[in-house]
Formats: structure tokens, C-alpha cells, sequence
């Protein structure tokens, strides 16, 4: 005997408020934000998707889809999202040196971080910092800002990648690049 069961076909109608100093345009699929921070642009598209642009708000519309396409509706909603904070205000991620066994120095090179001297090793580490990100270094202080959150949060985890321990003991060698802050949350 087989058993066929019909797939729930969705109507999802969902906004995004697009606060004052913020503007954003749709051009095809490619959306546009513009701010007092800077512009994004990104593409998103999908034919059963359908984002239409008002005075202060995006509406998010899907006829008869399915739960894969309301998924792909709330990634575009989340991702609008977080470029229309980009605009407003910058994404923030702080980043600590801590260094027990040698004193490791870090430094910055166009767009490469240079860490040197990382538990006594001969060759400097590196990490590649993102196009269009901000990094300063003060003192034990890491600091990386950018507009985009995806560019910020990989250049971050790019420095703290660079510093990764293999096969030693953490609670011993607690040397590294850590995240203290992830985009203004304290971790």
C-alpha cells in the first residue's frame, strides 16, 4: 500500500521597517542599502520570492511555497537585517592578545596581520584581513570594524584561527588571540 501525502503549500507575506537616515533599493535581485556608514549591495534572488520596496519598509512576499522557500524568505529578511545595522553602525569585534610563555607581537601589514614570535616559533604567523575591514591594534587590544557583518565576523576568525594550538595541553599553553566581543555582545 502506498501512502501519498500532500506537501503544505504556504502564502507568507513578512516586512522589514527600514528606519529613518536609511535608504534602500531593489533593482531585479540585487539589493541596495544605503546609510550614514556607508552602502551594502547584495544579490538575492528566487523566483517564487517576491521583495517589494515601500516609504519605510521591505515586504517579503511567497505564494504556494514550500518550507524550503519560507527558509530562503527569512534568510533575505535576516540578511537585509543585519545590512541595515551595517549601515546605521558599524559591526564590532574585539579581539585580546594574551601571551604567557614569549612575548608574542602583532602587527599590521596592508592587508595582513603578522603575528610574531608566537610560543618561540621562527616563522610569523598570518592572517588575511577581509577588503573593506578596519583593524587596529592597541596595546592587547584587537579591534575589527566593518559595515558587513560576514566580512568582520571572518576577519576576526581569521586571527583567532592564526593563533591555533595544536597538540598541547590548553590549560597549560594558554597563549592565542581570543574573541571578547562578537558584533557589541560580550562573549
Amino acid at each position: 500500500m502506498l501512502i501519498v501525502t500532500k506537501m503544505a503549500k504556504l502564502n507568507i507575506k513578512d516586512k522589514v521597517i527600514v528606519p529613518e537616515g536609511v535608504k534602500v533599493t531593489i533593482e531585479g535581485i540585487t539589493i541596495k542599502v544605503d546609510g550614514k556608514e556607508g552602502k551594502l549591495e547584495r544579490r538575492m534572488g528566487h523566483p517564487m520570492i517576491k521583495m517589494l520596496p515601500n516609504e519605510n519598509e521591505v515586504t517579503f512576499s511567497l505564494k504556494n511555497g514550500t518550507k524550503r522557500e519560507k527558509m530562503m524568505l527569512k534568510t533575505f529578511k535576516a540578511h537585509l537585517k543585519n545590512m541595515i545595522i551595517g549601515v546605521s553602525e558599524k559591526y564590532t569585534y574585539r579581539l585580546k592578545i594574551c601571551s604567557g610563555h614569549f612575548p608574542m607581537s602583532v602587527s599590521k601589514e596592508s592587508d595582513r596581520l603578522i603575528v610574531k614570535n608566537f610560543l618561540g616559533e621562527k616563522v610569523p604567523r598570518v592572517a588575511k584581513i577581509i577588503e573593506g575591514v578596519d583593524v587596529e591594534i592597541k596595546g592587547q587590544d584587537i579591534t575589527v570594524t566593518c559595515n558587513d557583518k560576514e566580512k568582520a565576523g571572518q576577519t576576526a576568525a581569521n586571527i583567532e584561527k592564526s593563533t591555533r594550538l595544536t597538540n598541547k595541553d590548553r590549560r597549560r599553553f594558554q597563549d592565542g588571540i581570543f574573541m571578547t566581543e562578537k558584533a557589541g555582545v560580550d562573549i
